[in-house]
């Protein structure tokens, strides 16, 4: 509405002056459907003279289509005139067609009332995704509101899962301590499966949920978000009164802002159907209407069978968890909280570890990796015992006593390999007989007794390397060649190189001896 003087400039610039209505428009500060709306209430403005449209020819066309496609839009209905004819552009058509749209009827809603204690209305609010590490996960809100107190119970989550949604029912219910007779959803999967007019597949889990809890689930009719407001216009108070500029460190600390805010603010404004109460006055009244609390809770945590592969962890969430290694190959089942990850083997737990929401993270526990450790220690000296045993009996005799003397046979298996790969076998079980002959069970003395042996025979010295498992290069014979050969590679000048030593007779006729296998 404009003033009585307004309208009176307006009229006299129209008629005296002759401005056009933009001009009147801008200089007046209002806008031009302000202007043309009072010229036309007096008589002024005249109508527009309607000139021929393109679109006149196809206007029955038009509106037969839309009377037979009400839901057509007006995309392919330009496209079917074009394939008659239309020349006009898609802009032009998109508003010559407008005026010849059918327009839905406008239909009148009734105000719904609850009674006291009975109702509930349920739903998810979307918040984006928050970044933790390597993943991006969905921020959502669990929210439920009571539909005759308007008490709010709020908890923010990052999974759409239906565990969580059963998670916060528990929570909600808790809150309020008692249960509403019905809860109202929309038509979300964690809620209805299936729907086919008034045929409803229910969320098996929802059921045996809503029947531990002794509520009625029940989805409003499709497009018809007008009978679960109360907790859309709840959802749009968390937004506008709760999140909005809020700043948090991570979940637990937004849900616990989020309670403190359900308990304070959200409790005190004032209640809908008489503002001079407030809606903490009210959910007193309708908490003893609600219905009781069982004695044992639900059990809503997230349950899948996984299987333990090669190595000993469990994929689950998009990252890795430790299990004891025997339990390879084996197929666990785990059962996810918000907090922990426990893992079972039939009715027995065999690990819990806390939960991560990161990617790619490989959570272990040290014990699960020190058995493993342990046990691949032991694997390796057996591995070794046998070795030895099967080259050198009497290194079990020399180990047994070794054992008796309490000496590390861990590091003694490691020597007698050693003296294994320099020495062979045969060598190796005869000192092993005179050391135990002698009653001297060290292995250093086995050490002594064959070098003692190799030098009376003469032989090179023994030099151990440690080789891989591989034939090709255990058994790679290096073929030696005369120093000489190197020298030829730099000679030196003649001024410097040494006289050559007389030939002695006989040596024309043998080859030239390598000065190393001389040693």
């Amino acid at each position: 509405m404009i003033d009585p003087e307004r309208t009176a400039q307006i009229l006299r610039l129209a008629r005296a002056e002759r401005w056009p209505v933009g001009t009147i428009a801008a200089q007046l500060g209002v806008h031009h459907d302000v202007v043309e709306r009072v010229l036309r209430q007096e008589g002024v403005l005249q109508t527009s003279i309607v000139r021929p449209s393109r679109l006149d020819p196809f206007v029955p066309f038009v509106r037969e289509t839309w009377a037979r496609y009400p839901r057509l839009p007006a995309s392919r209905l330009y496209r079917m005139c074009v394939e008659r004819g239309y020349v006009g552009s898609p802009e032009h058509f998109r508003h010559a067609v407008a005026p010849h749209r059918p327009r839905r009827p406008v239909e009148a809603f009734l105000r719904l009332k609850t009674l006291i204690g009975e109702q509930a209305q349920v739903d998810w609010a979307h918040f984006g995704t928050r970044a933790i590490g390597r993943a991006q996960r969905p921020l959502v809100a669990f929210v439920m509101v009571l539909s005759y107190s308007r008490a709010i119970f709020l908890r923010f989550r990052l999974s759409l899962k239906t565990e969580d949604f059963l998670r916060g029912h528990q929570e909600a219910f808790s809150y309020f301590a008692g249960v509403p007779r019905v809860c109202l959803y929309d038509n979300l999967k964690s809620a209805v499966l299936e729907r086919q007019g008034d045929a409803i597949r229910f969320n098996p889990l929802l059921l045996a949920f809503a029947g531990h809890y002794h509520y009625e689930p029940r989805p409003v009719a499709v497009g018809r978000g007008n009978e679960k407001a109360r907790v859309e216009r709840a959802i749009r108070y968390v937004r506008q009164g709760f999140y909005l500029a809020r700043t948090w460190r991570d979940l637990d600390d937004l849900n616990a802002q989020a309670l403190a805010w359900c308990q304070g603010p959200a409790l005190e404004r004032p209640w809908p159907e008489e503002p001079s109460r407030r809606v903490a006055d009210v959910f007193r009244e309708e908490q003893g209407r609600l219905l009781a609390l069982p004695e044992n809770p639900f059990p809503v945590d997230e349950r899948v069978e996984v299987v333990v592969g090669k190595t000993p962890y469990v994929r689950f969430d998009s990252n890795d968890y430790s299990v004891p290694h025997p339990l390879v190959r084996r197929t666990l089942v785990v059962l996810a909280s918000p907090t922990l990850v426990r893992l079972f083997e039939g009715t027995a737990e065999v690990a819990t570890h806390l939960r991560s929401y990161d990617r790619g993270q490989q959570i272990e526990d040290p014990a699960h990796v020190a058995a493993l450790v342990e046990e691949k220690s032991r694997a390796r000296r057996h591995r070794g015992i046998d070795r030895l045993a099967a080259a050198a009996p009497s290194s079990r005799t020399l180990l047994e006593r070794l054992a008796e003397r309490g000496t590390n046979l861990g590091h003694a298996t490691y020597r007698l390999l050693q003296l294994l790969d320099a020495y062979g076998g045969e060598a190796l079980e005869r000192a092993l007989t005179e050391v135990l002959r002698r009653d001297v069970p060290h292995v250093h003395a086995v050490a002594q007794v064959l070098e003692r042996n190799r030098a009376a025979s003469g032989q090179a010295p023994a030099l151990p390397l440690a080789l891989p498992d591989d034939a090709r290069v255990r058994d790679l014979v290096v073929r030696p060649h005369a120093l000489k050969d190197y020298d030829a590679l730099a000679p030196l000048p003649p001024e410097t190189a040494p006289a050559p030593e007389p030939q002695k007779p006989g040596d024309a006729d043998e080859p030239p001896r390598d000065p190393a296998a001389a040693g």
